[in-house]
């Protein structure tokens, strides 16, 4: 017989590289496609529509959940700022954040009856941990802490149908711990109690349903409606015509510089940008954004009455607003010895001198320094005290670092900075 025209083997098969490249670069270069500048900023764009829809339907304002929350929002109908990370959602490591205690969200709550927290996740899921996990955590430690006879919102409140029973049960076991730990902190419980006013009840907002209306605005609550704005995304972008779930996410790895702001002040430039000319756009407006920035502002740390943190920006002291000034990215050495020396130096003679400490974000190296300065010289009343303190364990750490979070809400200081922090009060043989 002759050969066999067929294959009849693995190995008799013949397939050509080329034609193989040439498929793999066709689809690489449809999902670059999708996932363009424009893609991103439009998809953002119908999302904001959607979060809007949330906020008339009911009748409430519209807080960012940071990062991300931002750029679903114009800055003129953003309320406010919050800072739930779906990392304190995840299974297995649920967790009240001691980082990132969102009392901000109080006075807001009690002044409209609540609010609606934007957010946005990934392709292919619903919400994100943020919303599903973290913030139902934070509210029914809230609730506990500072509303204890008003059992009725005292259970975690989660999104209908979408935890199992036994994640559900395993988190409201961690509920009692969370609360002795920020009883623990010694914050002034009953000033957050007025704060808030009455307690917290959660409802979800996504594409998919609205939580049932008979939830608004109430005399025995403050409303809080998660939202998560993307559409839910099963496939690739490509079957969505470009529209990109979670646009806003990671926003480092595409916005060249962009922010929020700048691309809602500049959004029919931009549409009307080719794609290829939008990344140098991005980094021009960027430019002009920082150079028209205002006079730098800092936040005073209470209830001290002369401790500031904020972010250095070549500007610092040009107004000679504050007496003195330790700037953490300047080039000179700052241990914590020299802070220590410098601060017994200058305020012992007169505590009332003002402070001003910064870094470049004056959220990290900044809160690590002010946090040392607090724990080595400032008594329970936030006044200073030159003998220094009787003693310092982990915990007076911690009640020190709600002060400056309470005070700068988006302050987030690095665990390398905590650690460092934490190693160099203990050690010291005076304490």
């Amino acid at each position: 017989m002759g050969s066999d025209p067929y294959p009849v083997s693995v190995s008799s098969l013949h397939f050509p590289s080329r034609e193989l490249q040439s498929v793999s670069q066709t689809l690489s270069s449809l999902r670059r496609s999708a996932l363009s500048l424009t893609n991103r900023l439009r998809s953002i764009e119908s999302d904001a529509t959607f979060a809007q829809e949330v906020s008339d339907h009911y009748d409430l304002p519209l807080v960012a959940n940071e990062r991300c929350g931002s750029w679903y929002i114009p800055p003129e109908a953003k309320c406010g700022s919050a800072y739930f990370k779906s990392t304190d959602g995840h299974t297995g490591q649920w967790d009240f954040s001691f980082r990132r205690l969102n009392l901000q969200i109080l006075p807001i709550a009690q002044k409209f009856g609540g609010c609606i927290i934007v957010d946005s996740t990934r392709r292919g899921k619903l919400m994100p941990d943020a919303l599903s996990k973290t913030v139902p955590i934070w509210s029914a430690v809230i609730n506990r802490a500072l509303f204890p006879s008003d059992t009725a919102y005292h259970p975690v409140q989660f999104p209908p149908n979408f935890l199992g029973e036994s994640e559900e049960s395993q988190i409201e076991k961690r509920i009692d711990g969370f609360i002795k730990s920020l009883k623990d902190l010694k914050l002034d419980l009953d000033h957050l109690r007025q704060q808030l006013g009455k307690p917290i009840r959660i409802a979800w907002a996504n594409r998919s349903y609205f939580h049932p209306t008979d939830l608004y605005k109430g005399d025995e609550y403050n409303l809080l409606v998660l939202c998560s704005a993307s559409k839910r995304v099963h496939g690739a972008e490509i079957s969505e015509g470009g529209y990109i779930q979670g646009a806003g996410d990671d926003s480092e790895s595409w916005a060249y510089g962009l922010t929020p702001p700048v691309f809602w002040a500049n959004k029919s430039t931009i549409f009307q940008t080719a794609e290829e000319d939008l990344p140098q756009l991005f980094e021009e407006l960027a430019k002009e954004q920082s150079q028209q920035e205002s006079v730098h502002q800092a936040t005073l740390v209470t209830p001290t009455q002369n401790l500031y943190i904020g972010p250095s920006d070549g500007r610092t002291n040009e107004s000679g607003l504050y007496d003195l000034v330790i700037d953490c990215n300047a080039p000179a050495d700052a241990s914590e010895d020299k802070v220590q020396a410098f601060i017994s130096s200058q305020l012992t003679p007169d505590p009332s001198r003002s402070l001003l400490v910064t870094c470049e974000s004056g959220k990290d190296l900044s809160a690590g320094v002010l946090l040392t300065i607090l724990c080595s010289f400032y008594d329970d009343t936030g006044a200073f005290a030159s003998s220094g303190q009787p003693r310092i364990s982990k915990q007076f750490i911690r009640q020190r670092l709600a002060w400056i979070v309470s005070s700068k809400h988006d302050v987030n200081p690095s665990r390398t900075t905590l650690q460092s922090v934490n190693a160099f009060l203990m050690q010291r043989p005076d304490y």
